[in-house]
């Protein structure tokens, strides 16, 4: 009986872990900058259409489809979070992803405001 909870809880928190998705091996990797965009930008409309919720893990990017969704590491403290893409940007060179504010949160990246990240695009 105790090995079939075991098997049940183990069985469990792997269902949770792969509710984030499966990086896909074919998929678009990079690494660079990110920075994040908040209240002032909260409720515009962004380019997909939608209105930006800086309270939703969204992101800009300026060329994945809309509604991709890629996981997005901070390679300064591993942090890592999975965000939806539904805008464009960031609009300079220097940056590959803007998130949204509650992504920064998670990824514990709002005190430095950019920060090294790798992002990749995780299987449908």
């Amino acid at each position: 009986m105790r090995l079939l909870l075991i098997a049940i809880t183990s069985l469990l928190l792997s269902a949770c872990a792969s509710h984030q998705g499966q990086v896909d091996p074919q998929g678009y990797r990079a690494e660079g900058q990110a920075s994040y965009y908040g209240a002032r930008h909260h409720g515009n409309k962004t380019a997909s259409g939608e209105r930006f919720d800086q309270n939703a893990l969204t992101a800009a990017h300026r060329s994945l489809p809309f509604g991709s969704r890629v996981q997005v590491t901070n390679l300064r403290n591993d942090k890592r979070v999975v965000v939806r893409i539904n805008d464009r940007g960031p609009f300079t060179n220097k940056r590959i992803i803007d998130l949204s504010q509650k992504a920064a949160e998670q990824l514990d990246m709002l005190r430095d405001g950019v920060v090294p990240v790798r992002v990749e695009q995780l299987a449908d």
